[in-house]
């Protein structure tokens, strides 16, 4: 069940929404949809909305068996002991989280310790290889923002045996925080970037069906979905590994989980943090250095 309630939205998103979803009372529209149609009708509202307020509720495989999404709107999910609580409008700004705008897929402390006890009986799932992925973007919104960098590293019996890595042209100026974060300018796209519709390819062969390790996988995923959508390429399902997941399952005394964050704690030299091929690295040398615990 996919619940949309929105406010002060333009009529024409209600043609949209009323092929798949009813409408039960002024801008609240309930439906049985899959995830590719959700996914769908959420960048069809946040494109077209301006100043309109989206809230999206939909079942989801955790704890809760619900997920919160939000466009413009003063309440905000937050996460509570890795569960997701919807918080009134504070006079203050919400504090920076491990990654903004992005809620970590999570349990309450009494479901991490039990999934904690069954994996402790069971072996690494961790593969003789695999594929290490990161993306650098112009925020944190995938149906607005872009993907400016893609890189990758394979991983076979413990050692590095290949590697892709590609800026992404845009078509808009990089906004001021992206360029300070990454060190990316407008400058090294124009003259080393690419087309995203002849890199994507690329990389999605480059990862095959190999097992894909990434620090908040699932901002990846989204992005690289949304991607591979609006070039009608499929849609890759290869298993994941989070290493920010497990990081919060097996690191403790951290003043948060962000990969430079574990990297400093770790003590593991990154040459070019907020670049993708330099973060594959740290990634792969955090997924080891977890391993050991």
């Amino acid at each position: 069940m996919t619940i949309v309630v929105l406010t002060d939205c333009p009529p024409r998103i209600r043609g949209d929404l009323t092929k798949w979803m009813m409408e039960i009372n002024a801008g609240v529209y309930v439906g049985n949809i899959n995830s590719r149609i959700r996914d769908q009708l959420w960048e069809r509202i946040c494109s077209c909305v301006s100043a309109g307020r989206v809230t999206m509720v939909y079942q989801a495989n955790n704890e809760q068996r619900m997920k919160f999404r939000v466009h413009n709107t003063t309440w905000e999910p937050v996460d509570y002991d890795g569960l997701t609580l919807m918080r009134r409008p504070l006079p203050q700004q919400r504090p920076a989280t491990d990654t903004p705008g992005f809620l970590p897929e999570g349990f309450s402390k009494a479901a991490h310790q039990q999934k904690a006890r069954r994996m402790a009986k069971q072996r690494s799932t961790v593969p003789d290889s695999y594929v290490v992925i990161d993306i650098e973007t112009t925020g944190v919104r995938p149906a607005e923002d872009e993907i400016i960098e893609l890189a990758a590293i394979r991983i076979e019996g413990s050692k590095v045996t290949g590697e892709f890595h590609q800026l992404i042209r845009s078509d808009h100026a990089l906004p001021d925080e992206i360029v300070k974060l990454t060190g990316i300018t407008d400058e090294e796209l124009r003259e080393h970037g690419e087309c995203l519709s002849t890199v994507l390819p690329r990389f999605l062969a480059f990862i095959g069906q190999s097992t894909l390790v990434s620090h908040n996988a699932a901002f990846d995923q989204q992005f690289l979905f949304t991607a591979c959508r609006r070039l009608n390429l499929q849609l890759f399902h290869n298993q994941l590994i989070d290493t920010l997941a497990l990081s919060r399952r097996k690191v403790k005394d951290v003043p948060n989980y962000r990969l430079e964050s574990l990297a400093s704690h770790f003590r593991l030299v990154s040459d070019h943090p907020h670049r993708a091929l330099s973060d594959c690295y740290t990634t792969y040398e955090l997924l080891c250095k977890l391993n050991e615990i």
